[in-house]
């Protein structure tokens, strides 16, 4: 089995996803969590200066859903036929152009702010009525058993929910689905045990 080292700041954000996979998959990692004032030192240690990085045996992989493919390659998390394969990184890639317009680097809050609140009360309600339709009457976002899809959006869920904590409340099947993600007993054991960060 290879040393896996996850190295991310102390929050959920981007290296979220590769927690719970490693979680679900019952695979053995460092996650080593690092603090924003040793970042400028660290950031030039780095592949393209981003984080999170996975070190593989000391090889460096960055780009948390490249690493996330990677992890649930020839495995059902990533859809157990090619054709689901596809499904299942159209929905995390659909859920990661969302979470990616919010500007979480910028200094100006209340630029931050305005921004913040248009996208939630403007852009939101659009995506959570697509991702709606698209689950319809099924359990899981694809196929007939869970996916790093459904992984990925309890995550972006769970964030957005803290920015505007009304946001799934006309979207049963949505929060029905976080929470069979949190049910499982692999990711009810990471949630109850992670580090409690807001974001």
């Amino acid at each position: 089995m290879p040393n896996y080292k996850l190295v991310y700041f102390n929050m959920r954000g981007r290296a979220e996803i590769i927690r719970y996979i490693f979680a679900y998959l019952d695979i053995k990692y460092e996650d080593h969590r690092i603090e924003q004032a040793d970042w400028p030192e660290i950031k030039s240690t780095l592949p393209f200066g981003k984080i999170p990085i996975l070190e593989i045996d000391g090889l460096k992989l960055h780009q948390s859903l490249a690493i996330a493919r990677y992890l649930t390659k020839n495995t059902d998390l990533a859809g157990k036929t090619e054709l689901e394969q596809c499904q299942v990184d159209a929905i995390v890639d659909t859920l990661d152009d969302f979470m990616s317009r919010f500007p979480w680097a910028e200094k100006k809050q209340d630029i931050k702010k305005q921004m913040f609140n248009e996208l939630l009360t403007y852009d939101a309600p659009q995506l959570l009525q697509d991702l709606e339709a698209y689950l319809g009457e099924r359990e899981w976002f694809i196929g007939n058993s869970v996916t790093w899809a459904d992984f990925y959006w309890e995550i972006c869920s769970t964030t957005l929910l803290f920015l505007k904590p009304d946001l799934l409340d006309i979207h049963c099947r949505l929060e029905m689905l976080r929470k069979k993600v949190q049910a499982i007993p692999a990711i009810a054991d990471w949630i109850q045990r992670r580090p409690q960060t807001k974001l």
